[in-house]
This record gives structure tokens, sequence and C-alpha cells, in this order.
């Protein structure tokens, strides 16, 4: 695990950031500490994903001050897993480390990281033992996802696991070579799979500011890793069709038996009840099969998945490497 990255930089500390000035004074302070104690050279690379503060003042300003910090400001708010995908496509050392900025991912647990890496494990992942600061409600829905996604997903994700994880160079370059537009990264990286292991911390509160991942945009991103890496919903309106229909169908039956017994079937309000709840299940089933074919026409467009407005930090060699990603190039067929 000796060889240097591209640059001599051994550890890419990638964070995304977005309207998080209250806590940059203490996060900086630490990873100072961090970089300290580290056993090789290292590169703090800040991925500003459209903040509207005074964020990009101060981390621009640190990065042109001290040549251990990189600074790639978005055209505006991409997204988290966006962000993500930017500071590793910039990333030049040879393990990458992504952490949040609010401090709930505590740098020192970098340094476990690195040991477990040395130990040869290409993916080093935090799972997190207490999750302090955060509500009852909020604790229920991540566990249920987390068990829902594991029993829907063809792939084994960890559980208690967010993006806080120390990556291996090929892993890296393999997580580069993953095109798609709606990203879901800690689902990535276990469909990748080489060997990963986890160390344990206890989560503590933000340090300072207020959470970026409100209850919909947990929602969001829960409904990225379903679709992403299932295909379970699409199979369950298949098998819901089918048993509509042959209930639908039983009940038919039964309305004929009844007529030939010279028994009329009465009833507007039942049959008003049916119709809509199988137009309720029509237009669900519909909805599911249209975040499917929209994921699609994502995918088709061929956008790049981000804009980068402004760089700083970086050096003049490093600065053509840091370009947004875009789609393959479609081949043409010739005769």
């Amino acid at each position: 695990m000796g060889a240097r990255g591209a640059d001599g930089v051994q550890y890419s500390i990638v964070v995304p950031v977005f309207n998080e000035e209250a806590v940059l004074p203490i996060l900086l302070r630490r990873l100072d500490l961090l970089i300290a104690s580290l056993d090789g050279t290292a590169e703090v690379i800040f991925v500003d994903d459209g903040s509207t503060d005074c964020t990009s003042i101060v981390l621009r300003a640190r990065a042109k001050d001290d040549a251990r910090y990189r600074y790639i400001g978005l055209t505006r708010n991409f997204g988290h897993q966006i962000a993500i995908t930017a500071g590793m496509d910039a990333a030049t050392g040879q393990a990458a480390i992504v952490m949040d900025a609010d401090l709930q991912d505590p740098p020192e647990v970098v340094l476990q990281m690195i040991e477990r890496w040395k130990d040869g494990f290409d993916v080093v992942y935090a799972r997190r033992a207490s999750r302090s600061g955060e509500s009852a409600f909020k604790r229920w829905t991540a566990g249920a996802f987390y068990r829902l996604l594991g029993k829907m997903s063809s792939i084994e994700i960890p559980q208690d696991v967010g993006d806080f994880r120390l990556i291996d160079r090929k892993v890296l370059e393999a997580f580069r070579s993953m095109p798609e537009r709606d990203r879901f990264v800690r689902g990535m990286f276990a469909w990748l799979g080489f060997r990963q292991t986890a160390v344990e911390f206890e989560r503590a509160p933000r340090a300072a500011g207020v959470t970026k991942y409100p209850f919909l945009k947990m929602l969001r991103l829960a409904t990225t890793g379903v679709i992403g890496f299932s295909d379970a919903p699409l199979k369950l309106a298949i098998w819901f069709g089918l048993a509509i229909s042959t209930l639908a169908l039983c009940l038919g039956f039964y309305a004929i038996a009844r007529y030939m017994a010279n028994e009329v079937i009465t009833g507007w309000t039942s049959t008003v009840v049916i119709v809509s709840f199988l137009s309720g299940v029509n237009l669900m089933m519909s909805g599911i099969m249209g975040l499917y074919i929209g994921r699609i026409h994502a995918e088709v467009k061929g956008r790049p998945l981000y804009v980068v407005g402004e760089r700083a930090g970086f050096p003049v060699e490093q600065r053509e490497r840091v370009r947004p990603r875009s789609a393959p190039a479609r081949r043409r067929k010739t005769g």
C-alpha cells in the first residue's frame, strides 16, 4: 500500500459541502489535525454544491492559501451524490476518503480506516454504532429502508452505513467507469465488490447548522437506491396485477352464477369502490414503470453529471483532469 498517487499524493479526502459556513471553522481545524497525523501526503478536496452563504468564500480562500486544500465550485446544486462524484473525479491519491462536512463523520475515524486499508482491504466503510441527535422517526425510517433494500436488491448493501468510507485507487478507477446519472454511491460501491470491511463509530450530532437531508430528500435518495439496484418494483407490479385480475375473474364467475340462479346483484356503491380501487392500482403501477422509463430518458440525453464553475488550489498539471463526467460516446455502425 506504499505507492503514491499520480501527483505524489497518498490520501485524497473528498468533502461535499452545501451551506456549511457555521461548521467550517471547526471542520478546518480538525482536518488540519488529521492531515498532520497521517503517514503520507494528503489533499482535501472540497466540492461546493451551489452554496448560497459564505461557504464558497471561506473554502476558496483556504485553497489559495494552503497547498493541501482544493476547491471545486459547481455552478448550481446538483445534489450530494453528484458532489461526491465530482470530488472522486478530481482525486489523485492512492486512497480516497469520502466524508460529510457536518462532522457527524468524525475525521479521526479516518485513521482506523487507513489501518484496515493497510491490512489489505480495498473498501473500508464506517458503520454507525449509534445515531446521537437524530429523532426516533429518522432512526426507524433509516433502518426500515436498509432492511427493505437488502431484501429487494440482488447485492448486499451494508446496513447503518452512509457514504463515509475509504476506497483504494483501483476501486476508484472502477467507480469512475460507471456512467449512470441517478447515483446511489453507497450502492455502487457495494455492486463493485472487491474486498470490503467495516469500522464502527459513534455518530455525533451536527456540530453546527441544520441538516441538508430532510425527509423528502431522504425519500428521494431511497427511491433512487431501490430503482437503481432492484427490479423488484416491476416484478411486484406484475404479481399484484395478476392477483387483481384473478380476483376480478372470480368475482365475474360469482356474478354469472348469481345471474343463472335468477338472483339480481345490486349495489352501485360496491361497483364504484371496485372501479376506483382498480384505477388507483393501475395509476400506481404505471407510475412505477414511469420511474424506470424516466431513468432511461435521463441516460439517453447524455448530459454531463455536473458543471464546474470554478476551481482553486489545483496544480497546473492537474487542472486538465478535473472535468465534468459525460456519457460515453455512442459508436456508429459501419457497413
